[in-house]
Order: C-alpha cells, then sequence, then structure tokens
C-alpha cells in the first residue's frame, strides 16, 4: 500500500470513529477498552493525532511527548477531535514524500510510517468506538480491507513486536505462526520466541509450535486483542502468551 492510500483510509476511519462517537455520547462504557467511556477514547486519539501532525508540520527530528489530554468533554470534545483528524488528514496530504522527521519503525520513509501508522492507530479505535454502539468488532472487521488489515499485521508483529520493549517472550526457542487465510501465501508470518525480542518473518517454512489463522481483518483485530483469535491449532498457550504480554503502550 502507498502514502495515499493510508491517507485515504485514515480520513475514513476517522470520521467514522467520529460518527460512532456522536452516536454513543461520551459517558458510554468502550467494551473493547473496558477501562474507557468514549470521552477517553476521544481524548486519547486526539492527542495522538495532534502528536503525529507536529512531527511532519513541524519537521521535528527528535522525539517528544504529546501535549497532554484535553480538560474537553461533550460536543466541544466532539469538535476538538474532529479539526485534530482533519489536521492530521490535510497534513499528511500536503507534506512532501521527501520530508524529514522523527519516527519510530522503519519505514520508506518518515511521511509513509506517519501515514501508515495513523491509518492503523485509528481503525482499531474506530472499532473500539462503534462497540460504543453495540456494534461487534467482527461486524467493524466487514468494512476493513483484507490488504489493509494484512499490512497491519505486519506492522504489529515485524514493527512493534521487533523492538527490545515487547515482553512476548519465552523461556526456551518456540515458533508462532500467523496466517492470513483469505489472501495468497505471502500473508504468513513466523514469529520466532526466545528470552530475546521476538523475530518474524514472512513465510510459512518450518514447523510451528502454534498456529494461528483466520480471515485477514478479524485476525488483525484479534492480534489488536479486540477479538478472540478465529482458529488456534497446536500449542493454544503461545495464543494466550500474545493475549497476556503483546499490549502495546
Amino acid at each position: 500500500m502507498n502514502t495515499a492510500e493510508f491517507v485515504h483510509i485514515l480520513d475514513r476511519e476517522g470520521r467514522s470513529l467520529a460518527d460512532a462517537a456522536a452516536g454513543a455520547g461520551p459517558g458510554a462504557k468502550v467494551p473493547t477498552c473496558p477501562d474507557w467511556q468514549v470521552r477517553d477514547l476521544l481524548r486519547h486519539t486526539g492527542m495522538v493525532h495532534r502528536w503525529a501532525t507536529s512531527f511532519v508540520a513541524e519537521g521535528r527530528t527528535e522525539p517528544h511527548p504529546g501535549a497532554g489530554l484535553p480538560d474537553l468533554d461533550g460536543a466541544e470534545l466532539l469538535e476538538w477531535f474532529r479539526e485534530g483528524h482533519r489536521g492530521l488528514v490535510d497534513t499528511l496530504t500536503a507534506a512532501p514524500p521527501d520530508t524529514e522527521c522523527w519516527h519510530f519503525l522503519p519505514a520508506p520513509s518518515p511521511l509513509a510510517f506517519w501515514a501508515r501508522r495513523q491509518a492503523h492507530e485509528t481503525a482499531v479505535h474506530r472499532v473500539d468506538a462503534e462497540s460504543a454502539l453495540g456494534r461487534t468488532p467482527r461486524e467493524s472487521a466487514e468494512s476493513l480491507p483484507a490488504a489493509f488489515a494484512a499490512d497491519g499485521i505486519d506492522e504489529l508483529l515485524s514493527g512493534f513486536h521487533a523492538r527490545p520493549r515487547s515482553r512476548v517472550r519465552t523461556e526456551e526457542p518456540r515458533v508462532l505462526r500467523v496466517r492470513a487465510t483469505d489472501l495468497t501465501e505471502d500473508a504468513v508470518w513466523t514469529v520466532r520466541l526466545s528470552p530475546e525480542p521476538p523475530v518474524t518473518e514472512r513465510t510459512a517454512d518450518g514447523k510451528a509450535d502454534c498456529e494461528i489463522a483466520g480471515p485477514a481483518a478479524p485476525l488483525y483485530l484479534a492480534l489488536w486483542n479486540r477479538l478472540p483469535f478465529p482458529a488456534v491449532t497446536g500449542d493454544a498457550e503461545l495464543a494466550e502468551l500474545w493475549r497476556e504480554k503483546s499490549a502495546i503502550t
């Protein structure tokens, strides 16, 4: 997928998130994030959107914390979210392809990184917002293109969990395989677990101790702990390890 495609998805997913939040109301519980109400979801995602915008718009080359959560609620909070989302989309759309700024996962360019990361950030939280309306994550998954979902699986496995902070580790070497069943054979990931950070290859080579498989969109949301795993074969303890240790902070 290219940068323009990610920005298009970011635009659509953010507007859908806002619409769902408006329908649910700021005090509605978010079943997929049990500690949150819709107001928490809007504050968090809106802050992340502004944080991401600052790197691209200002050419920041060093990490910096976000500006914090706003002391807003109700209609004002929703408008604040919409403004920040629009600002992010417009910034990414207008930025030159050779924009230089800080980013935290490997990518073809900083601009490609931020477009991809914010598209996935917003898509997952759109599912959260819709859960506050009573829609199940499985229903919400239906609008996610399979190619986008597979890219999100790749970002999670090959990006986030390649970092030293990943807690998905085993005392003895084990192999976890992740397979998107509705795409071609290259939508298979082999995750080698050990006391060190996981090492992921996009391959089906070799034997796996456990395989998690299913259509790309529900599999994507399952790996982000929004759905049960579609299917698990082999050592289910590795799937449970993922559930317990894979949260991204």
